[in-house]
């Protein structure tokens, strides 16, 4: 990879910098002479003699007539020019060979800007096929991005990558949708809302029919905790468009699962979720990890970097103990329920709060008759405070005991660094088949009930190129995250005090 153009010290992301001005005006000079929407040039003959004067005969020129029909000459670029396209200023990414510069266009990408962002200056080949269902149609309308190609010379991806691994992997992913493993089966998708939405049903009758004592209060609070539970989880299907083949339906039911059942934004969610699959562990990239530094010390290279640092936002030493405290008992009701509110209205999401408004007002109108203001209030926070401790496990338990540092641009395969739960019935329903954690990073539109069939495929592939592939019992896996959060707590405190 090439140096990228170091910005002076002390220059903010917007200021100008005139090397880098003068590095992107030259590109875009380079840029213009060659375009996908060039006309191609026009032969015209020189002007003739005056009339009555006979005008000599004219050869045709073969060069010239060949051009003419080729076509404008594609604009070659080199990896070292592509990375150098990756800041505030200028950004460039490469998909199957072709160079995009993406810089006008991030404002206006669907998935949101920072999940493109991130792969600025580098190859998104992997992550584009990985995201879009469609992506004859997308390819579309990135014509207008088209700037040029890598010269021929060039390899197809960065050194930094493992180019036999890659290869295996899209070798993979092709055997994958000939065997039909992308496609959904919509009775198990039916059959699992109905379940969820048998549940929601349950918890109101517990209430009806053995009053609002403390037994019938407590079991519909866990009857809705796993309402709330289990349509996150289906939420998160339709938000990686693995259900239905077109955008469209996965995005409506996406919208009402996450918002009417739930009482949260979809496009919040799809702000967040893509970038933690785009990079995931990632520092500055990865959103769920950004809890480090100023609440946990996460990683073992980021927690010695921070002591290095003599940075101290908490006592990270101690970490495994208020993890306790501030993280499953916290997240939800503390921070994402009003977060989500700042969200829509910040953003102007004016379509997600008007579904996030029926959730809060169909839940009001069901529970405030039977309990009274005051007890609804506590029922509700109760209900996010037991959904928020299996939220942060199940989704915890992947990956802050993996490899977690800044993007070091890996092949696909590499970056995606998690680990599984073993398979089992109540591991599958408890989880939402996120135990199968590497073949969902690895293929996010797979449908979840595909995940144990792709898994052997996948085992051998990390078997072939010595990856390790991790598979745990539940309790185990649960009990990596403090495990974790103590030694990379140790290694801050190391690192603080002795170097």
């Amino acid at each position: 990879m090439g140096t990228r153009a170091a910005r002076p010290a002390g220059l903010p992301c917007g200021a100008e910098n005139p090397a880098r001005r003068r590095l992107a005006l030259g590109a875009r000079q380079q840029i213009h002479s060659w375009s996908p929407r060039t006309p191609s040039t026009r032969l015209t003959a020189p002007a003739g003699p005056a009339r009555g004067v006979a005008r000599p005969a004219m050869a045709p020129d073969p060069v010239a007539a060949e051009t003419a029909a080729q076509g404008p000459t594609p604009r070659y670029f080199t990896w070292d020019e592509v990375a150098q396209r990756s800041g505030c200023e200028e950004r460039w990414l490469v998909i199957d060979r072709k160079v995009y510069n993406i810089s006008e266009f991030t404002r206006r990408h669907p998935g949101g800007s920072r999940v493109i962002s991130h792969y600025a200056g580098q190859d998104a080949t992997d992550p584009f096929v990985a995201f879009h269902i469609n992506k004859g149609l997308v390819k579309k309308y990135m014509n207008s991005l088209l700037i040029g190609e890598l010269s021929p010379e060039q390899p197809s991806f960065e050194p930094t990558k493992n180019k036999e691994l890659t290869d295996e992997f899209r070798e993979l992913r092709a055997t994958v949708e000939r065997m039909g493993l992308m496609k959904a089966n919509h009775v198990f998708f039916l059959l699992y809302l109905l379940h969820i939405l048998l549940l929601d049903g349950a918890a109101w009758l517990t209430l009806w029919v053995f009053g609002t004592s403390f037994l019938p209060f407590l079991l519909c609070a866990v009857l809705l905790s796993a309402v709330q539970a289990q349509a996150g989880w289906l939420q998160h299907d339709f938000g990686h468009l693995s259900v239905f083949s077109t955008s469209k339906w996965n995005h409506l039911l996406h919208h009402f699962v996450i918002g009417h059942l739930k009482g949260a934004p979809a496009s919040w969610w799809n702000h967040m979720h893509f970038q933690h699959h785009a990079k995931p562990n990632c520092f500055r990239k990865d959103p769920d990890i950004n809890m480090h530094p100023f609440f946990f010390a996460l990683g073992k290279i980021l927690s010695v970097e921070l002591g290095k640092q003599k940075k101290k936002y908490m006592p990270y030493n101690h970490q495994h103990k208020y993890f306790f405290l501030i993280g499953p008992p916290a997240l939800l009701p503390l921070y994402f329920q009003w977060y989500i509110f700042y969200f829509v209205i910040q953003r102007k999401k004016w379509v997600d709060l008007a579904w996030m408004i029926t959730f809060y007002v169909r839940f009001f109108l069901t529970y405030v008759p039977l309990l009274g203001l005051k007890a609804f209030l506590g029922l509700f926070f109760i209900v996010r405070f037991l959904e928020s401790n299996w939220f942060v496990w199940v989704t915890q338990m992947n990956h802050i005991p993996m490899h977690i540092d800044h993007d070091r641009n890996m092949d696909w395969v590499s970056t995606q660094a998690t680990c599984n739960v073993h398979k089992s019935a109540f591991n599958d329903w408890f989880s939402g088949h996120l135990n199968f954690q590497i073949e969902h990073h690895l293929f996010p539109t797979m449908p979840r009930h595909n995940y144990h069939k792709v898994a052997p495929l996948v085992q051998s592939l990390c078997a072939k190129h010595g990856i390790e592939y991790q598979s745990k019992p539940l309790l185990s896996a649960f009990a990596d995250i403090i495990h974790s959060l103590k030694e990379s707590g140790q290694l801050w405190l190391d690192a603080y005090l002795h170097q």
